[in-house]
């Protein structure tokens, strides 16, 4: 596909879909719930962890586990007692989220806004402005996590596919959504952690993003990893030097709503 006319159609996707009442079904209508900073940053993370399978599904968890925290997650979070919620997890799972891991998830959460106070000032222990993209942020903020669950002896397997790590080869998709979500502003996203290049961001890619970015020809790559999130990404620099990642929703409805997106296509 010629790069002026993907140009023109991605723009155009991108305009048709940034409009926050074409959000559901998508794990993002969560968040748009809140109004303050920090709830909108605690539930954003959350729904981004249990964003993987059937969006329905994922919608359903999460509405489920806005029953525990509240009007008020942050304040739910500084006031977490393991002793005293545990009790309310025991019909919970998701996939292969059991409830014990969707419980430590809770936990670790309670110990990383008492340390840091929020998610933002975690993630930015480790941030530097002159990387050209978040792969060694996300990997601290990732390993924080999976350190803290082993001091607590509650690392399973669960645990670690909540926090993926790119070092590894991943292409750590819902830190990447979370991160988006976060960084960017739009009527869809954010833009609540301002010390953030948003031409760092890396597309999050899953089924829906390999398949798109490999007919629009923004891949060559075969498996979902790091490097094809990367090379996605560096496609997308070519159209939007400054905001690569805004086609990130665009792409992925294309593939979710089946909408049709070709090169002899008028749209």
């Amino acid at each position: 596909m010629q790069l002026e006319i993907l140009e023109k159609k991605l723009n155009t996707f991108y305009q048709d879909f940034d409009k926050k009442e074409l959000i559901p079904p998508d794990p993002l209508e969560i968040p748009h719930k809140y109004n303050k900073v920090a709830d909108i940053e605690i539930v954003a993370f959350i729904s981004a962890i249990f964003a993987f399978g059937n969006v329905r599904q994922i919608v359903k968890i999460l509405e489920n586990l806005e029953k525990i925290w509240g009007k008020s997650p942050k304040n739910y979070f500084l006031q977490f007692d393991e002793k005293l919620e545990f009790g309310k997890f025991a019909n919970l799972k998701y996939r292969f989220f059991t409830s014990q891991d969707i419980f430590t998830l809770f936990e670790l959460i309670h110990v990383a806004i008492l340390e840091f106070g929020s998610l933002e000032n975690l993630f930015m222990e480790k941030y530097s402005s002159k990387h050209d993209n978040l792969k060694k942020e996300i990997s601290e903020f990732s390993t924080w996590f999976i350190e803290k669950s082993k001091e607590k002896g509650k690392f399973t397997n669960g645990i670690k596919f909540m926090f993926a790590n790119p070092e590894n080869g991943s292409s750590a998709k819902r830190m990447n959504l979370f991160l988006r979500w976060m960084v960017r502003k739009d009527e869809l996203d954010f833009g609540i952690w301002q010390g953030i290049r948003k031409n760092q961001l890396v597309i999050p890619v899953d089924l829906h993003v390999s398949r798109i970015s490999k007919e629009f020809q923004l891949t060559k790559l075969k498996n979902i990893s790091w490097k094809m999130a990367e090379e996605i990404t560096k496609n997308l620099l070519k159209f939007d030097n400054f905001d690569p990642v805004k086609y990130d929703f665009a792409i992925c409805h294309i593939g979710i709503r089946k909408k049709e997106f070709s090169i002899d296509s008028k749209r």
